[in-house]
């Protein structure tokens, strides 16, 4: 019963969500990007009462993946349709060009405050004062009261489909899609600077191995993976 109860919770959040004010820009193709959100909810027990969160969701910058990679997360409680189109991804992967992005929230400017008063009003006062603050990276979301933070995956979901597209035309011309021994540019550019970071840093060693292995390359970096383990074990 509480599984059944969690699944309608989330799809109940993401068809009830409705970005009113969407951010102006589009998020950082080298760099991390701050999405200041306002979320708007009723209150579950009454029409006149509005919660008004605001805070942070910190973008990562996004990062190129391997069909390989892609398949491994996308399999996972899929059917045969969808094993069959992820068997043509990897058919045709020098065609194809796919972005992994990530995001936290920052909970350290978290806030939230209730007003008396209906929605409709609430909502155009939030999108007035947040327009003339003339920030480009500001969203006002209506969303429900429980679960929000699904609400939140929603609108970061509609920024990544605002940003795919100028994100991929930025690393083209970057040549970042360019293959490069069977992989893209971007990816070998990525696992060099995991190499620098290791050497530097062996405490970010583990996540190394783990970014290797998620884009399905461990084996072809293997010996130089451990020969780094071994020089930093006898330090």
């Amino acid at each position: 019963m509480t599984e059944k109860r969690d699944s309608f919770d989330f799809w109940y959040a993401v068809n009830n969500t409705d970005v009113k004010l969407m951010p102006s820009r589009h998020l950082e193709t080298f760099g991390t990007t701050v999405l200041n959100y306002h979320l708007i909810t009723e209150l579950m027990d009454s029409t006149t009462q509005i919660r008004i969160r605001e805070g942070r969701l910190e973008a990562g910058q996004p990062q190129i993946i391997t069909p390989d990679a892609y398949s491994q997360t996308a399999m996972e409680g899929f059917g045969d349709e969808a094993r069959q189109y992820v068997d043509w991804l990897k058919e045709h992967e020098k065609d194809i060009r796919i972005l992994q992005y990530g995001y936290k929230m920052k909970q350290e400017s978290f806030s939230e405050h209730i007003v008396t008063d209906t929605l409709d009003p609430v909502v155009a006062r939030v999108k007035e004062a947040v327009e003339a603050r003339g920030d480009p990276m500001s969203a006002v979301v209506v969303g429900v009261d429980e679960p929000w933070d699904v609400c939140l995956v929603r609108l970061f979901w509609e920024v990544i489909q605002k940003s795919a597209l100028v994100n991929i035309r930025e690393m083209q011309k970057q040549n970042l899609f360019d293959n490069d021994q069977g992989v893209p540019r971007g990816i070998r550019n990525d696992i060099e600077a995991g190499f620098e970071a290791a050497n530097s840093e062996p405490s970010v060693l583990q996540e190394l191995g783990s970014k290797l292995h998620g884009l399905g390359l461990f084996d072809e970096y293997e010996d130089r993976f451990f020969s780094l383990v071994k020089s930093k074990q006898h330090k």
